[in-house]
């Protein structure tokens, strides 16, 4: 059961979100597709000031001290409207940041970006951060659009440092990804930076639930333009939502989208009340799993349900599949969370 001050404190986030959130225009998405670095800046600025990078941090850090629900619930609204601003990596690095680096993050004069993958697909860091002093080398894969930082978090699993973009010895090679921003391949060549200290595992699960409550937003807008669509398209003289088997699909995606919000909103709660144990990591690695995998069901059928137009890319609800595909693998695919969760939570054999 949520409270009354944390259902005000959601409820006003949501309302605050709409005012920068475009829903139902994909507009914008459209024109920053396949440019570099893929997201506006101003609108970056405009998300700072109104502090979501800072919702999950401390009020003697500068940050608003939300709970997890609630920027699950600002990540639903981005979601929504398929923003390609890195809300999920600033926010991850402003968990590791401190000082002078910190203020100037949340105020949006320096973007700094978490590099930390280390293979395909994981949750987090593999390795150590490889820092010899005060120089870092190091390889990070898919950092999401990197062209626009201005320094880099590396992080590994004993630590962080942070490198400024331009420093001498990064090499940035970045590639389309399915949506139309860029992932890069980040090298760090006895690079020039700043260790810090830090234990990102909970950044980590944070970031992944975040993630996962991204993709709900995009499952919801997906699902409400197709819902739109069968009670417009007509055929046979008819809607075509009047046609059973297709009120039956449209259902099911209906319940695999709310089973999703559930486990999502169950881990948040978990968080906020227990804090880092096995158990909500678990949870968290549960909700990450059911979202991805929904996710990419749901925005699949939602094609299929828009019929030859659905498969078009004028057409936006193709929009959402892309988005999905490249959000599911981040922060660890369902495969990885599943591994994850089998590991916290064993199944019990039977007496």
């Amino acid at each position: 059961m949520i409270s009354e001050d944390v259902q005000s404190s959601i409820d006003m986030i949501r309302e605050s979100a709409r005012g920068i959130v475009s829903h139902g225009d994909l507009s914008r998405v459209r024109k920053l597709r396949f440019t570099d670095p893929g997201f506006d800046r101003a609108v970056w600025g405009e998300m700072c000031d109104m502090g979501w990078p800072a919702l999950r941090l401390p009020e003697d850090k500068g940050g608003v001290g939300l709970g997890l629900l609630p920027y699950c619930a600002l990540a639903e609204e981005v979601g929504r409207g398929l923003m390609p601003e890195p809300l999920v990596p600033g926010a991850l690095a402003a968990a590791l940041l401190d000082g002078d680096t910190l203020a100037a993050h949340l105020a949006g004069d320096t973007l700094v970006l978490p590099a930390w993958q280390d293979s395909r697909d994981a949750i987090g860091p593999e390795k150590p951060l490889g820092a010899e002093g005060d120089k870092v080398s190091a390889t990070k894969l898919y950092v999401p659009v990197a062209g626009g930082a201005d320094a880099f978090l590396v992080i590994g699993t004993d630590g962080a440092a942070l490198v400024p973009a331009d420093a001498e010895g990064v090499i940035i090679a970045a590639e389309k990804a399915q949506d139309g921003t860029t992932l890069a391949r980040v090298m760090f060549d006895k690079a020039q930076g700043k260790v810090i200290a830090a234990d990102p595992r909970p950044a980590f699960a944070e970031a992944a639930l975040a993630t996962a409550a991204y993709l709900l937003g995009l499952m919801d807008s997906a699902l409400e333009m197709t819902v739109a669509y069968l009670k417009e398209r007509v055929q046979f003289g008819r809607p075509i939502g009047s046609f059973q088997v297709l009120q039956h699909m449209a259902v099911d995606l209906k319940l695999e989208l709310e089973v999703s919000r559930a486990s999502v909103e169950d881990a948040a709660q978990m968080w906020d009340r227990d804090g880092p144990t096995p158990e909500t990591y678990a949870a968290i690695s549960r909700a990450k799993a059911r979202a991805t995998q929904s996710a990419l069901r749901l925005t699949r059928e939602t094609i299929q349900l828009h019929g030859g137009i659905g498969f078009t890319d004028e057409h936006d609800i193709g929009l959402y599949l892309r988005k999905a595909i490249v959000m599911a693998a981040q922060y660890g695919s369902a495969e990885c969370h599943r591994r994850a969760y089998a590991a916290l939570k064993p199944i019990e054999e039977e007496a």
